[in-house]
């Protein structure tokens, strides 16, 4: 038996875990980035528009669940396998960084029912997401 093989495909499987996290780390960034140019796009709705500020919370969350959908899916594409896992992370990260950020930005800021559905919506929508890209051709 050949342990040369062993080490080397380790280090092909160490390799290959690697590209995935940078693949859903980039996946996350997209995302954010996405939710930044449509909630810009939002707010400019609101303010030169004579949009309800009672649409603020839905719109919120549609927003964050559609850039998370469509960032863990680009990751999730790349990767091909383990696309509900790999979009939970993605998800979970692009929730993680927005509530760090809120909590060091923010005096006020706390976890309630709202930032719970927010999670869950972000993680949810990460899986489905991560399931269309890995089906994805």
């Amino acid at each position: 038996m050949d342990i040369s093989n062993i080490t080397a495909g380790k280090k092909i499987e160490d390799i290959s875990k690697e590209k995935n996290s940078l693949k859903i780390i980039k996946g996350s960034v997209i995302a954010i980035i996405l939710s930044v140019i449509l909630l810009t796009i939002y707010a400019l709705l609101l303010s030169y528009t004579t949009i309800s500020e009672n649409t603020m919370v839905p719109v919120i969350i549609t927003i964050t669940g559609i850039s998370i959908l469509i960032g863990s899916s680009i990751s999730s594409m790349h990767i091909k396998k383990q696309g509900m896992v790999n979009g939970a992370l993605v998800g979970l990260i692009y929730m993680l960084t927005l509530y760090i950020l809120s909590s060091i930005f923010l005096s006020s800021f706390e976890i309630n029912l709202k930032s719970v559905i927010m999670i869950g919506v972000g993680i949810l929508a990460g899986m489905i997401g991560g399931i269309i890209g890995v089906n994805m051709k």
